[in-house]
């Protein structure tokens, strides 16, 4: 079974997620941001993935700490999850549109950290979710994860249905990229090793 449980406590946030590549074995999130919430069941039901994320943070300081550290936590469970990473498919592309929206993810699980975020809302806030930490979230999650990660929102207009674009965009690759292909044998490199 590919899962991973991993807890992360620092003076600024307690963060314990447990992520199931291959069964979904229930979507319960709690960040105490809402909005974030939101993205993160969207991402887990979309990408077919089990996750339970509960989170503290000083959110009477801003969401930033807490969003952020989501995300490096969220990442260290793919790379713990994944383990050698022998016979998956490595690559993920997708596109989500969210009515006039139409957002897109790309990632390679190739052991290289990268993030190109190629996004931008007009609207500075979504409930309690500051829209700046959203690329923060990325950026986290990809380096934590040692992955490429590009997301690109190609047009819209509504900031809400950017970002749940995204972040749908964002659950579909991740299951591309993790699917376990039977014509792969051992590492999907030349390197033998990712």
């Amino acid at each position: 079974m590919r899962q991973a449980t991993i807890e992360r406590k620092t003076k600024e946030t307690q963060i314990k997620i447990s992520l199931n590549l291959d069964e979904q074995s229930g979507i319960d999130i709690d960040t105490g941001i809402g909005f974030l919430d939101h993205m993160l069941n969207l991402f887990a039901k979309h990408g077919r993935f089990g996750l339970v994320v509960k989170a503290h943070g000083d959110l009477n300081v801003d969401p930033h700490h807490t969003t952020e550290d989501t995300g490096i936590v969220l990442g260290e469970c793919f790379k713990q999850a994944l383990g050698d990473k022998a016979g998956i498919e490595r690559y993920g592309t997708q596109f989500v549109p969210m009515d006039e929206t139409l957002g897109q993810v790309s990632v390679d699980l190739s052991g290289r950290s990268y993030l190109v975020f190629d996004a931008e809302f007009t609207n500075p806030r979504l409930g309690g979710l500051d829209t700046e930490t959203v690329e923060d979230f990325f950026q986290a999650a990809a380096f934590a994860a040692e992955m490429n990660l590009h997301a690109k929102i190609l047009y819209g207009r509504n900031t809400h249905h950017k970002v749940e674009s995204l972040f749908k965009a964002f659950g579909r690759a991740m299951r591309e990229a993790v699917t376990i292909n039977p014509d792969i044998i051992g590492i999907n490199s030349t390197k033998g090793v990712i």
